[in-house]
Order: C-alpha cells, then sequence, then structure tokens
C-alpha cells in the first residue's frame, strides 16, 4: 500500500483503473511484471498497481522486478529495501550491460536505445522464469504525447504508443497503465509520499535526450496558453480519421 491514499492518489488510481478498463490491460488470472527502477515513475505504478489488486474483483498477481543495469554507483540497495519494507514480492536481477555497451555499441548510434533493447530483453527473461504473462511499465501521458510529437517532428510518422502490446516474442504482452496520468501528478505523488527516488546512474543520463526534453517544454509553453492540451493530444489518439490522411494503405485512393 502507498503511504498515504489522498485524493491525487485516489485520482492516479482512477485514471489507471479507466485505463486499464478502456484497453483490457488486466485480466482474471494474470501474473504481471513490474517493472521498477527507482523511479518516480515505476514507483507510482508498483503503488497504485497494488492497491487495485486488493480492490479488484478479479485475481491477479505482481511481481515487482528491477534490472541493473551495471552502471557504477546504481544503489539498486535503496530500491530494495523499499520493495521489502512495503512487503511487495520482488526480484533484483544484475547484468552485464554496462559492460555489452560500451564494448558493441556503433559510434554515433543511440546510447539509450541499445540499453533499452538489453533492458527489454532482461525484462523478458525475467517475466518466463517468473511465469509473468504481462510486463508493466510506467509511462504515462506526457510520455505518449511527447512520443507523438517526436515522430512527427524527427521521423516523419504518425505514431505513440501502444497502452497494451503483443511482444515479438509471442509470449508475453507489455502493458502501459498509466497512460491517462500526467507527470506532474506523478511527481507530486512521490514528492509527497517521499519515496526513495534513485539516479539510473547511466553515463549519458540528462544529456543526449534533448529532443524530448524540447518537446516537454513546447507542451508546457503551449499549455499557458491552451490548459487543456494534455487531455486534448491524448484523446486525438483515440479519436483518429483515417479518411483526413495519406496513408495510400488506409485508402485507396
Amino acid at each position: 500500500m502507498p503511504y498515504s491514499e489522498d485524493n491525487l492518489f485516489r485520482r492516479i488510481r482512477k485514471l489507471a483503473g479507466r485505463a486499464i478498463g478502456d484497453f483490457n490491460l488486466i485480466e482474471e488470472g494474470d501474473r504481471i511484471a513490474v517493472g521498477v527502477s527507482g523511479g518516480k515513475d515505476s514507483y507510482t505504478l508498483l503503488h497504485v498497481l497494488e492497491s487495485l489488486r486488493r480492490k479488484a474483483p478479479i485475481r491477479f498477481d505482481l511481481v515487482a522486478v528491477n534490472v541493473d543495469a551495471g552502471y557504477p554507483g546504481y544503489r539498486k540497495e535503496v530500491v530494495e529495501e523499499h520493495l521489502r519494507a512495503r512487503g511487495f514480492v520482488y526480484r533484483m536481477q544484475s547484468t552485464d550491460s554496462y559492460a555489452i555497451i560500451e564494448e558493441k555499441r556503433r559510434p554515433g548510434s543511440s546510447y539509450c536505445s541499445f540499453c533499452a533493447r538489453l533492458r527489454r530483453g532482461v525484462l523478458y527473461t525475467l517475466a518466463d522464469e517468473l511465469g509473468c504473462n504481462k510486463i508493466a511499465l510506467g509511462h504515462h501521458l506526457d510520455d505518449f504525447i511527447e512520443t507523438l510529437l517526436l515522430n512527427q517532428f524527427y521521423v516523419g510518422t504518425l505514431a505513440a504508443m501502444s497502452p497494451k502490446l503483443a511482444a515479438d516474442n509471442g509470449r508475453h504482452t507489455v502493458i502501459r497503465p498509466l497512460l491517462y496520468v500526467e507527470e506532474q501528478d506523478i511527481i507530486s505523488f512521490t514528492r509527497a509520499n517521499q519515496l526513495p527516488i534513485i539516479c539510473c546512474a547511466c553515463p549519458v543520463c540528462g544529456v543526449v535526450d534533448q529532443k524530448r526534453k524540447r518537446m516537454k517544454r513546447l507542451i508546457r509553453d503551449l499549455a499557458a496558453e491552451i490548459p487543456h492540451i494534455r487531455s486534448s493530444m491524448i484523446g486525438a489518439l483515440s479519436n483518429v480519421h483515417p479518411g483526413h490522411l495519406l496513408d495510400k494503405k488506409l485508402q485507396n485512393f
């Protein structure tokens, strides 16, 4: 359980429950591996899912999973102490991802993308070992709309994230229950409850992701003029009009 089930937590839980219902994210008998890095998003996700699990009319299980990439200075013991103190079932997994990245990454290629691929592979392996059919990740509303803008501006595609995605291995489903929750609410919740946030200790953390930071600034600036911009943009992802697009795969011109 979280430290305090106040109005803010209840709102976050309600939004997560709505997402679960809208996209059928959790079903009877699911065993869910919840990625917990020690960041604000993953802590919030874990506490919200645990609260929902206790109240849900269906049965499902949670296993908190922490993947240590091997970056010097990563304080995984802080995460483990929190999980133990709060009574979560958990698994701590050490890897040599840092050494692999340093050895194998091509010059000029994305450090974060390489790390994410390795981490994803470890999560799938752990899900198999733990008997989990689903993997829950802490991406929130701002992540969805920032990704939408990044793909439009830099890649030339209309794409964001999926709240429910079948993994390439055919055995697992990735779910993102916080898709309706704004980042600021997560920040407020973790600060109010003094959750033990730790840095990922990645050597390029805060340096290479300038494009996403620019999207954050753009949305923040626009929100001063359009207060409902975040809810409007996340709503647009569920209100697509293919006939008003140019994709020849969607219609025969």
